[in-house]
């Protein structure tokens, strides 16, 4: 069962989402047979607040969050920031690697171990069964139903958590970080991001999410924990 806790915290499981901020409990959605429809999709918007948002988002101790966003709108920042636990981000990856490779040798050249790496990473997380956070880059659906049915297997739910920037923010994002991508990556992270915000915001999730939570560069700010009951 979730529970409140004391500050601005929420706290999200398969059947509710509580808000101390406003009081809210979303009803809890009763277990459906599978061939019936799914439950209604939990959505928080948590935007423009003003820094007003919860400190805490707490999820299930068998869920797993994705977090998702245009590159450089700040998703590795905020893990390191405010997960404690299990986290899975392809950016320690490559800065593991990059820190073992010729620094004249082109990343383009060991990109595939990179990969290979992260995901056997996330794959031996996810034989773990403990809550883990993961850094998506939006535009590779199979991951997130990968996801979805390994959270499934464990008796949890896969969570969405969209960090919505305008393309100028997220590119002086990667002006900051002194690493960027392709206009044509950006243009095709842009687009994906815009088809899953536009879709979130209507309530409609991408199939297996169990919910959604909607922040800004003001929500991240002031969020100091995301972790898992239990």
């Amino acid at each position: 069962m979730p529970y409140l806790t004391q500050g601005r915290t929420i706290t999200l499981n398969r059947t509710s989402a509580y808000a101390t901020t406003t009081g809210i409990a979303v009803p809890r959605q009763p277990a459906v047979p599978a061939r019936e429809a799914s439950p209604a999709a939990v959505v928080r918007d948590l935007r423009e607040r003003a820094g007003h948002s919860p400190h805490a988002l707490l999820f299930g101790p068998k869920d797993l969050v994705v977090i998702t966003g245009l590159p450089g709108s700040g998703k590795s920042t905020l893990m390191k920031r405010t997960v404690k636990g299990p986290r899975i981000d392809s950016q320690d990856t490559r800065d593991r690697w990059d820190a073992r490779m010729p620094g004249l040798l082109p990343y383009a050249v060991y990109r595939p171990l990179v990969r290979f790496a992260h995901y056997a990473g996330l794959w031996r997380a996810l034989r773990s069964g403990e809550g883990v956070v993961v850094h998506d880059c939006g535009t590779q659906a199979w991951v997130r139903g990968w996801l979805s049915r390994a959270a499934r297997r464990r008796g949890g739910t896969l969570h969405l958590l969209l960090l919505d920037v305008t393309p100028g923010q997220a590119l002086e994002g990667q002006r900051e970080r002194g690493r960027g991508v392709s206009r044509y990556a950006f243009l095709r992270h842009r687009a994906a991001a815009g088809r899953l915000l536009r879709s979130v915001e209507k309530g409609e999730l991408p199939q297996g999410c169990g919910s959604a939570v909607l922040i800004d560069r003001s929500a991240a700010g002031v969020l100091r924990r995301i972790g898992f009951t239990g």
